[in-house]
């Protein structure tokens, strides 16, 4: 049977997607929750309308933030975190720390949901990190993580120099 989601469906696919399911998964689960429609020629022109109405949206909303798009690209962020002595952060630079230091910066409000942070960052370092706006705008910002001034100093090298009755043991031997 062919079902028009109306909702999101866990393993089957988002609203407005036509799917072919089995009669009774259709019949039994997916029409009497409300999370399909019956495919009729009237329902497959209200989709459709549906998402015209949202490709102009999201059309709108691109031209919209073009000029922030290109304002947010090749931006360097610095965050300042408290580091221990291998270089590893003491808790991590989320997305939200960076959505908050570039809406702090460029006085709009930038969702945290927009930054697109595979993972959390836990070392010092340099990263590039997309900014989705909207639709196709994404924005990649530079973020450099760097130590504060209370982070403990990063160890180079943890070896002494050998002293000088060490090194005469060692030859004599």
């Amino acid at each position: 049977m062919k079902v028009i989601l109306t909702e999101v469906v866990k393993y089957l696919g988002d609203a407005g997607e036509v799917k072919e399911v089995a009669n009774g998964y259709a019949r039994n689960y997916l029409l009497p929750r409300r999370l399909a429609m019956p495919v009729t020629a009237g329902a497959m022109k209200q989709i459709e309308e549906r998402k015209a109405a949202e490709s102009r949206r999201i059309s709108k909303a691109e031209e919209d933030n073009r000029s922030l798009a290109t304002t947010i690209e090749g931006y360097t962020v610095h965050i300042k975190a408290r580091v221990g002595s291998q270089g590893r952060l003491y808790g991590s630079v989320t997305a939200n720390d960076i959505a908050h230091a570039l809406s702090t910066q460029f006085g709009q409000e930038i969702d945290r949901r927009k930054v697109e942070l595979e993972e959390h960052i836990h070392t010092v370092g340099t990263y590039q990190v997309p900014v989705r706006l909207v639709g196709k705008l994404a924005p990649k910002v530079t973020v450099i993580v760097e130590p504060d001034e209370n982070s403990v100093p990063v160890a180079v090298a943890t070896a002494t120099a050998p002293t000088e009755a060490a090194v005469e043991e060692t030859t004599q031997a």
